[in-house]
């Protein structure tokens, strides 16, 4: 599958016509949230499944009064047609707070996707296992390191077989697709918002070639 950051309506577009499955929309930063009417100009142009991002201010904690506002701009984006949301928390330990990310999703019906704060936790084992306890979590973006996948790579393609729907991201390069998907690796999300069609289409073609070779090697 291929996720596809996107800011603006012009950029889902884009990512549709290439062959994108997932659209993640952020604001200009990509670790923050977009304007809600910004999720509803991208929802009318296009069809695609669409994942908003979660947080208010850089960094991977937060607190109570930024959750009020969290859940405040979850039910706009909901209202303007966002399928699920991205977000990760850690706690002061650097590990994964899962009362916050618990609040966050709340009892609603939506899936979705813990970022990439889980490469800055200190103990990755213990927080893989907390994420268990998370509502309705169904991916989550790793590199495979702190820093980019190149450094991660080995840890990611450990990775494959574990039961989350794990998306590869953090400075994917091309190259790095063959090994992944070996790996078992099937989600995919570059960094760059496309800037054309034909971007996007690059990254399907990669993609799509190297999951073939990988069912004919059975």
């Amino acid at each position: 599958m291929l996720y596809t950051r996107v800011r603006t309506a012009y950029e889902a577009e884009c990512a549709e016509r290439g062959g994108a499955d997932v659209l993640i929309l952020a604001g200009t930063d990509p670790l923050a949230s977009p304007l809600p009417n910004v999720v509803d100009e991208v929802r009318r142009a296009s069809t695609l499944h669409l994942r908003v991002v979660l947080r208010l201010r850089g960094g991977y904690t937060t607190d109570g009064g930024e959750m009020t506002r969290l859940r405040g701009l979850a039910s706009s984006y909901r209202g303007a047609g966002a399928d699920g949301f991205v977000f990760g928390f850690l706690n002061a330990m650097a590990g994964i707070d899962v009362g916050a990310c618990g609040e966050l999703a709340g009892d609603d019906t939506w899936g979705w996707t813990f970022d990439r704060a889980i490469d800055a936790v200190l103990d990755r084992d213990t927080a893989w296992t907390a994420l268990e306890s998370l509502p309705r979590l169904d991916s989550v973006m790793t590199a495979g390191s702190a820093r980019r996948v190149e450094f991660g790579l080995d840890r990611l393609i450990g990775l494959g077989e574990s039961r989350w729907g794990v998306i590869a991201a953090g400075g994917l390069a091309p190259e790095h697709v063959p090994w992944l998907v070996r790996g078992g690796i099937t989600r995919f999300y570059p960094d760059d918002p496309p800037s054309s069609a034909d971007a996007v289409a690059a990254w399907r073609g990669l993609i799509d070639e190297e999951m073939a070779r990988a069912r004919t090697r059975g």
